[in-house]
């Protein structure tokens, strides 16, 4: 997870449907606008060209029991279907970080060990970062159901498959420091925009003595 800039005003379909009975809140303006600001990556698991996205509300609206959250902008959030699926769960009513308002590097360290996902809290009294954390390695490991066993494990071999690139290039910028072609896609890796970037970012910073010059590419917003 990363922070992601919302583009203002609310698409105008919101306010319309929310004066009706039966309203949506999936027109196709706010599907265009989540898909753009969220660069159609789920804001979750961060695996990128969706072809499963769901509209989801941070805090739910349970089933119109709270309307104020149905049509609010600012909690319709870009995610895939198993991410949405697993956040489906009470523990997490109370809600996640908003990574629009806040950004999740300067609350979580995001690493992969082997076949593990761990996600460490920066604050471990802060309850939204511990949801955060248990929220982002359920989506990668969570398997009490069949389809689940496969999604997460998809999930977990794309993010395996991202950070082996990673690996890749970061060996050839190691052993030519001056190869341009390493030092483009290294940077286009790093971006926010990019699948896994929490992860791929997490390392370069963990392994500042070794990249020293890629620390300008992975800085957290002050």
């Amino acid at each position: 997870m990363v922070k992601v800039r919302r583009s203002f005003p609310a698409p105008e379909s919101l306010a319309e449907e929310a004066r009706k009975k039966t309203g949506r809140y999936d027109k196709p303006d706010v599907i265009e606008r989540l898909k753009k600001d969220f660069h159609n990556k789920c804001y979750i698991c961060e695996m990128k060209e969706l072809q499963d996205p769901n509209v989801e509300h941070l805090l739910p609206h349970k089933n119109g029991k709270y309307p104020e959250r149905k049509f609010d902008w600012e909690n319709l959030f870009w995610s895939c279907a198993h991410c949405n699926s697993v956040k489906n769960n009470e523990k997490y009513d109370t809600g996640i970080i908003d990574c629009c308002k806040q950004d999740p590097e300067k609350c979580l360290n995001f690493r992969i060990e082997s076949e593990d996902v761990e996600i460490s809290v920066k604050n471990f009294e802060d309850e939204l970062q511990r949801r955060t954390a248990s929220l982002t390695e359920e989506v990668f490991s969570l398997k009490n159901t069949g389809m689940r066993t496969y999604t997460s494990d998809m999930r977990l071999k794309l993010l395996q498959k991202e950070m082996n690139v990673l690996y890749r290039q970061l060996e050839k910028i190691h052993n030519n420091p001056e190869s341009k072609i390493a030092g483009r896609t290294i940077r286009s890796l790093l971006r926010r925009e990019s699948a896994f970037a929490a992860f791929k970012r997490c390392y370069v910073r963990e392994h500042a003595a070794e990249y020293p010059e890629l620390q300008q590419y992975v800085e957290i917003e002050s």
